[in-house]
Order: C-alpha cells, then sequence, then structure tokens
C-alpha cells in the first residue's frame, strides 16, 4: 500500500506524489513495486534487498539513488514476541521512498505523533532522522513490554519449575538477541550516515545528537536485559539441577528404608530351619522386628539429613 504524505508542520495525506513529498509504502504489492520502478525509476535491486528479511542495516549508492536499510523493532506471533525487520530508505533528489514489507507500528504511530504534536519536518533528511529517532523510541517501549514479560515469567518459576515459563524466557532471549545484533547494525549505518561530507549541510545537528542519544540508550538497555536474563536462566538451571538432586536422595534413601523389612522377611521366608518355624509368635517377632529397623534407618536418615 502507498500513501503520500506532506507538510512543514505535521503530514497530511496527499492523493498522489508531489516533489518533496513522503512515499511511505508498506507491505508493496506487485503494482506497488511497479510503481516505483517504472514511474519513479527506482533501481529493482533496491527493492529487492529491503525484500530480504536477513538484510542488515548499510548504505548504498546507485547513480544518483541512495538507498539506507534501518532495522526497525517489529511485533510478531507467539512464537517469538519481537523481531526486527528492514525499512528502507530511497532517496534522490527531490524523491523521498520508505519501504517497509511488514507492518510495524512505528510508521503509524509516527504520522499521528506528527500531526498530534505539529512536528516541523523541514527536509527530507530532518524527515529521515526523525524516523530514525522513531525506531530507536520503539525499540525502548518494546524493551518495557519484554521486561514486564520477564517479570512475568520469573514469579511463576518462584511458584513451579515448570516449561512453560522456561520456553517463555527462551523465546524472549531471541528477541533481545534479535535487538542486540540490530541495534549494532543501526550504530554502524548513523556512523556512515555522519560520514556523508556531501550532505551534511542538510542535517540538523541538535537532531542527530538526539538519535545518538536514544541510540545508545536503546543499546545499553538492551545489553542489560540480556545480561539479567543470561543470569536468570543460569539460576533456573541450577535450581532445577538441584531440585532433581533432591528428588533423587530421597527415592534412593527411601529405597533404602524399604530394603530393610525386605531383608529381614526375605531371611525368615528361606526353608532352613531358623528356630521361629514352629513358634507361634515368630511372624509377630519379624513384623516387630522389621518395623523397629525401619524406624531406626528412618530416624538415622532424618539425622543426616537425607530425608
Amino acid at each position: 500500500m502507498i500513501t503520500f504524505l506532506k507538510g512543514h508542520v505535521g503530514l497530511a495525506p496527499l492523493e498522489r506524489w508531489e516533489p518533496d513529498c513522503w512515499i511511505n509504502v508498506v507491505e508493496p504489492s506487485d503494482e506497488d513495486a511497479r510503481y516505483l520502478t517504472r514511474e519513479l525509476n527506482v533501481p529493482p535491486s533496491f527493492l529487492q534487498d529491503i525484500e530480504d528479511v536477513d538484510e542488515r542495516s548499510r548504505l548504498e549508492t546507485e547513480d544518483d539513488w541512495m538507498l539506507m536499510i534501518l532495522r526497525v523493532p517489529c511485533k510478531v506471533d507467539d512464537t517469538i514476541p519481537f523481531i526486527t525487520v528492514p525499512f528502507g530508505f530511497i532517496l534522490k533528489e527531490d524523491i523521498f521512498i520508505t519501504v517497509c514489507h511488514h507492518r510495524a507500528e512505528m510508521i503509524q504511530d509516527f504520522v499521528l505523533y506528527a500531526n498530534r504534536k505539529s512536528v516541523r519536518v523541514a527536509s527530507t533528511w530532518d524527515l529521515l532522522f526523525r524516523l530514525f529517532l522513531s525506531s530507536s523510541v520503539w525499540y525502548l517501549k518494546y524493551l518495557k513490554q519484554i521486561s514486564a514479560q520477564m517479570s512475568m515469567a520469573e514469579q511463576e518459576l518462584e511458584r513451579s519449575i515448570r516449561n512453560e515459563e522456561l520456553q517463555r524466557l527462551l523465546k524472549i532471549e531471541k528477541s533481545l538477541v534479535f535487538f542486540i545484533t540490530s541495534l549494532q547494525g543501526n550504530d554502524n549505518l548513523l556512523a556512515r550516515m555522519k560520514n556523508l561530507k556531501s550532505r551534511r549541510c542538510f542535517f540538523d545537528e541538535e537532531l542527530m545528537e538526539d538519535v545518538e542519544i536514544e541510540q545508545r540508550q536503546a543499546q545499553d538497555t538492551v545489553r542489560i536485559y540480556s545480561d539479567i536474563l543470561s543470569g536468570t536462566m543460569d539460576a533456573y538451571a541450577s535450581v532445577i539441577s538441584n531440585n532433581l538432586n533432591i528428588v533423587m536422595k530421597r527415592m534412593t534413601s527411601v529405597s533404602l528404608i524399604l530394603m530393610l523389612p525386605t531383608l529381614i522377611a526375605s531371611l525368615y521366608g528361606m526353608n532352613v530351619p531358623n528356630g521361629f518355624e514352629g513358634a507361634a509368635w515368630g511372624f509377630a517377632a519379624v513384623i516387630l522386628v522389621s518395623a523397629l529397623v525401619s524406624m531406626v534407618g528412618y530416624l538415622f536418615f532424618r539425622w543426616r539429613r537425607w530425608l
């Protein structure tokens, strides 16, 4: 789907393309791709790179066109809570295009925020850095949700260690790995953009500084959460192993206690003279001795804290 937006204060929708407007393409169809390549002469290789879900953050130029790929966070199904997807910027003189093959919340939220706060968009580069800043903010928003999910899973694990909570923590760990890798790539892209001396005059230094601050904060936060989650997973792995050892120790102790009366009954039941075969009280004596020996064994194991 293609939408055209333009405005120095806020972002107003347009019916068709105008110079210096923002062409936002979300989940492009074949018709949208044909419009970009035939009407605007966008290199087809740019669109193919953006479509690749594993494409890394980078900057590339071809003729007069410039392509920048930014990794942005995106919420998906229950398989993994959050992933990152490529978000492409395609620039050429008075053409500014963004392409994303996933419906990320960042774009819709940015448009609503710009209109609600009457954000001034001075140029296409100003819009580009604001979108870059919005992506870092959404990393932080999703990290807060990840932190809440981690707390819920830990509370459940404190009550009872179950596979479901451990699997939930494992999925969160995958999301954090995606975030760490993507934020590192975005940081490299930002450093590359700062070295564009030919476009430096178009940059808003204060806005670029805000982008750097949010980017660093997102990187630091995701590293902290990743370290906490790794420590939590290691701690619960140790707890599970310790609980297993305790269960095995108790089962072994119970088996040894039950073996004592079995041994006495086996000796009494042998087909050999033992002095009790003709006694009327022989069976009761065996039961009594078995009970006493079992009680002594139980008290011994309790004293050694094996039960």
